[in-house]
């Protein structure tokens, strides 16, 4: 049997009973909890026939490195998606003549940042949330706690070599745009009404070079502050927003 991972928060485990309860093998809460939040999950995991153990704070903290919130699940490890997924959805997105929009990732590495992102973009439609394998974050509990369920909703692909996944994309019909704060264009001159993804690069060091020379357009987000620059979690939901935005307004 696969080791079993760690799934904690009011959140991120009841999302995960929602989507996918096959995948949890036990429940554990905190002894004398009862309040409503927690009672729709043991509601969902008694549906389900999923065994439930109370324990003690002490022991909890022992299990979920992190702010539990009275509730862990024990939990199978989730799907992985790779290169071949994302030509699945590529090949049907051309098929269906669909617009996707992705947010990749490029040398995002802290698990709170990575989790933020795979929320915004849930939340905004994003098709899949795409990262080098290399690098980059791992999906780890950290991440999912961050995500408030979306881990469990939207694919986190990783590829082996992100500028001949973004060039695949590219002759697919997705056009590629990296934020880069010395960029000429401002987002909001662009036209994101398309297939679009929205690359952004890690803080402090931005895009890398293939990677930045593989973009269709860079833009920038103009800054009115003091601040040059803004948290890689932020900037991706300003920038899936404005495509969002768009995308409304042409309906």
């Amino acid at each position: 049997m696969a080791k079993l991972e760690s799934v904690y928060g009011l959140h991120a485990v009841h999302s995960l009973l929602k989507s996918s309860p096959y995948r949890v093998v036990e429940l554990k809460v905190l002894k004398d909890r009862s309040d409503r939040r927690l009672q729709q999950i043991l509601s969902l995991a008694e549906q389900n026939g999923i065994s439930v153990q109370s324990l003690k704070r002490a022991s909890l903290d022992k299990i979920a490195d992190g702010n539990h919130q009275g509730v862990v699940a024990m939990a199978t490890p989730g799907e992985s998606y790779t290169e071949s997924y994302l030509d699945t959805l590529l090949a049907t997105a051309s098929a269906e003549n669909t617009n996707l929009l992705f947010l990749v990732l490029d040398g995002v590495t802290d698990p709170h940042n990575l989790g933020a992102c795979l929320r915004s973009a849930e939340a905004a439609g994003a098709a899949a949330v795409i990262a080098p394998k290399d690098n980059s974050a791992s999906l780890n509990t950290v991440a999912r706690k961050v995500s408030s369920g979306a881990s469990d909703s939207i694919p986190y692909i990783t590829v082996t070599n992100l500028s001949r996944s973004l060039k695949t994309m590219q002759e697919q019909g997705v056009w590629v745009v990296g934020a880069a704060g010395e960029a000429e264009n401002s987002l909001y001159s662009l036209d994101l009404t398309g297939a679009i993804a929205l690359v952004m690069g890690a803080e402090g060091k931005g895009l890398r070079r293939l990677t930045r020379e593989t973009c269709d357009h860079l833009a920038k987000l103009p800054m009115a502050g003091e601040v040059s620059s803004l948290n890689v979690s932020v900037a991706a939901g300003v920038f899936l927003y404005e495509a969002v935005r768009q995308r409304v307004k042409t309906r």
